[in-house]
């Protein structure tokens, strides 16, 4: 009887060891990422999912509000933005891991208009942008969001920007500028070519000169709590099969 208790009791503790030593469960990653990437990383998160992984949680907004609410305490594990000040305003507050920080894509500023109202503008200081379109032109809210930064930059760049006073309107983020013109709610919007590219109701009238604003940049960083699981998934994010989507979608990619 002795030797059968103690044969429980090995057993007992055996199964105890095996229960402590288990894998904890893999948790969805937590990623905050700029608006103008929702398509391409919806797509990304999808097959991240197919190679057997929990489902990333996604949450796009402008990189500017996103920030903020990383910055107080949000519960993300992978930040992505629009551009570089947003993610030097969280490195700079130590809310982001260096380390893990990777210029991952790139895009391109576009003109847009209402479908059916496209007209023809010359990318060149002296154009007469004013006269070129009725009503309001939509972009992201200059001087904070991303897409609206980089406008900003052009239009004073072509001179345009006095010409247009009192006709621009600011956004929260660049799908809703894209909604604004998809609707005919504004003559002119100034977006990305990825997000251009996937409606049917707006043309591009034309591409902004690089020369004409800062590059766009994205850089994609794990916060300061990030959970483990994020570091493999942002190993993905810089894989061959990622940067298909993303060229897909239309980015560049560094190596492009």
């Amino acid at each position: 009887m002795r030797i059968l208790r103690c044969l429980l009791l090995s057993a007992l503790l055996a199964c105890g060891s095996l229960h402590a030593a288990a894998p904890a469960t893999e948790q969805p990653v937590r990623v905050f990422a700029a608006a103008s990437l929702t398509d391409a990383l919806n797509e990304v998160a999808s097959q991240w999912k197919r190679a057997g992984h929990p489902q990333p949680s996604l949450a796009f907004g402008a990189s500017s509000a996103l920030a903020k609410q990383v910055e107080a305490g949000a519960p993300a594990d992978l930040y992505a933005s629009a551009d570089l000040k947003w993610m030097d305003y969280l490195d700079q507050r130590g809310r982001i891991d260096s380390a893990t920080r990777a210029n991952l894509l790139g895009n391109t500023l576009v003109l847009i208009a209402p479908a059916g109202k496209a007209f023809k503008a010359r990318m060149q200081p002296g154009f007469a942008i004013a006269a070129a379109f009725k009503g309001k032109l939509c972009t992201g809210e200059p001087g904070v969001v991303p897409v609206g930064i980089y406008a900003k930059q052009a239009l004073e760049h072509l001179r345009w920007w006095q010409p247009l006073q009192g006709r621009i309107v600011g956004t929260d983020d660049v799908r809703t500028a894209l909604a604004f013109v998809e609707r005919g709610e504004c003559g002119a919007g100034i977006v990305y070519a990825t997000d251009a590219r996937i409606s049917g109701a707006v043309a591009t009238v034309a591409a902004f000169p690089a020369q004409t604003h800062a590059p766009i940049v994205y850089p994609f960083a794990l916060t300061r709590d990030a959970r483990p699981e994020a570091a493999a998934f942002l190993r993905f994010l810089r894989s061959p099969q990622a940067a298909a989507i993303f060229r897909r979608h239309g980015f560049t990619v560094p190596k492009d």
